[in-house]
């Protein structure tokens, strides 16, 4: 009998336990509460809604740092005089550490103590949005990037495990994730937003400067909001060989996405770390199935539910990425906005996506998470038919943009949370900065992923055009056309995949929460 099954015939007596918070959902002991907040003997901890502030707040400053670098890479260019390359990297540094990286540090969350992980990961992340701040030439911002990443990889999954662990209850839980996945979901929108505003108004040097309140203020707070626990064990329960080869594979794999959208698909710059990356990742596999302590145990993805939510995690994500992506191109290359016109042209986006959120609380709690995040992922799906149906050389943005804006926000708003409920199924405690780990992780992985394939796909069409003969923005908007097609048929297959596996394996039959 598998884990699935097994949850199908418990799920009835899930919300009941989480409620009491007497035992996890494998039976853990009573005395491993959650370490960021359940009180002893399991009572609901009265700080628990402030340290969820906290620990979003961050999460929140993380995300808007993945994109607010894009508008103001210009500016950054002439200033420290970058080439090309210098940009790119400045980008990417921060997502090939964060996503290799993070595997570890949810296992290092779990072994050293959450907590503590978190105030070290932030603490990190901090210094080097400072060095980041008054970088003198462009080597230094690219290192800087570099720790940003490594901070976020301590931080994000530890921040997340304390959360899932902190909310026992079943509406609660939701609730606090709908928060939590609302504002990492705002992040790459607002980091849009703010970079074009900071860069025209106060210089580059604030995208990064404006990180160290927020750093300061979860710093102070933490220690007092969230409670220290000891982690499972220290350093002998690490699985080191894996950690390097995990991290080694993700780094390389995120690096060849990252080139193949830039370069293609056929050159060395992307079949180099690809092949390095992949043969990494398999010795992982192998390493895994023999190590006494694994980094990631093969039991973790015994359930269908917790590794369809997150394939249809990494979907999601691709989708989102391609979504800010080609939109931002359409409006700059072919409607002609300049950057603080682009960033403005997404606030009905971030409104759109906080009502998907508020949704899908609502939702999640009467229709569980298949439906709802199957229903999240159709409503994204139909807003990329649209646009792709509707954009021109001579579109405007009320007609042909916006309406899709709102269909994909909120779709990915309603989706989202109850994917990350259902990515989380079941985690016990002592695995739950891991859980946390592999789900951030798969959203890293489907940002460079869309990145990749969409822009890959864009690209080509665009040259199939020219060569008709269309004019550049004619042929720029086919190519944008064909990557939102493919977008939407992407969506809808991960609805079907999460949908079919969550319904089947029993957990929705309660019509409640998954975790």
């Amino acid at each position: 009998m598998d884990e699935d099954t097994r949850s199908g015939e418990t799920v009835r007596d899930t919300t009941v336990r989480d409620t009491t918070a007497t035992a996890d959902v494998t039976g853990a002991a009573e005395g491993d509460a959650a370490e960021g907040g359940a009180a002893e003997g399991g009572a609901a901890d009265p700080r628990r809604w402030r340290a969820l502030a906290v620990l979003a707040m961050v999460q929140f400053m993380f995300t808007v740092d993945s994109s607010i670098v894009n508008v103001a890479l210009p500016s950054l260019q002439r200033d420290l005089g970058a080439s090309t390359a210098d940009l790119a990297w400045v980008v990417n540094a921060y997502v090939v550490t964060a996503g290799g990286l993070l595997l570890l540090g949810g296992r290092l969350a779990d072994l050293w103590g959450r907590r503590r992980m978190f105030l070290l990961g932030t603490a990190i992340f901090a210094l080097a949005s400072l060095a980041s701040g008054v970088a003198a030439n462009t080597g230094m911002l690219v290192a800087s990037r570099f720790g940003q990443g490594l901070g976020e990889a301590l931080a994000a999954p530890a921040a997340l495990s304390i959360i899932v662990l902190t909310f026992r209850d079943g509406r609660e839980k939701a609730r606090a994730l709908a928060i939590w996945g609302g504002l990492s979901g705002l992040g790459a929108t607002v980091g849009v937003l703010m970079s074009g505003a900071l860069t025209e108004l106060a210089g580059w040097r604030w995208i990064f400067l404006i990180n160290l309140p927020v750093a300061a203020v979860a710093l102070l707070l933490a220690p007092r909001l969230v409670k220290a626990r000891p982690g499972s064990g220290g350093g002998h329960g690490v699985d080191w060989a894996g950690a390097v080869l995990v991290t080694t594979g993700l780094i390389a794999l995120i690096s060849a996405l990252l080139s193949a959208g830039h370069r293609g698909w056929g050159t060395s710059a992307t079949l180099v770390p690809l092949g390095a990356g992949l043969a990494a990742l398999a010795a992982f596999l192998v390493v895994q199935a023999r190590a006494a302590s694994p980094l990631v145990p093969p039991r973790f993805f015994a359930s269908r539910v917790r590794l369809s939510a997150n394939l249809a995690t990494v979907t999601l994500a691709s989708g989102m990425a391609a979504t800010m992506f080609l939109l931002t191109l359409y409006m700059q290359n072919v409607l002609g906005y300049r950057p603080l016109a682009t960033g403005l042209a997404y606030l009905p986006f971030c409104v759109a996506f906080l009502g998907g959120l508020m949704v899908s609380t609502v939702l999640t709690d009467r229709l569980g998470t298949a439906l709802t995040s199957g229903a999240g992922l159709v409503l994204s799906a139909a807003g990329m038919l649209y646009v792709a149906l509707r954009m021109s050389v001579a579109g405007g943005y009320a007609v042909d943009v916006l309406p899709a804006m709102v269909m994909i926000a909120a779709g990915l708003g309603i989706a989202f949370p109850a994917l990350q409920n259902a990515a989380l199924h079941g985690v016990t405690d002592e695995d739950a900065g891991l859980g946390s780990g592999v789900q951030t992780t798969m959203q890293q992985l489907g940002s460079a992923l869309g990145l990749a394939v969409f822009a890959a796909i864009a690209i080509g069409r665009t040259g199939v055009a020219l060569e008709a003969g269309d004019s550049s923005p004619a042929a720029a908007v086919s190519g944008y056309r064909w990557a939102f097609l493919a977008a939407a048929g992407a969506l809808v297959l991960a609805s079907v995949l999460v949908s079919a596996t969550v319904w089947r394996a029993g957990a929705d039959r309660t019509r409640k929460p998954a975790v």
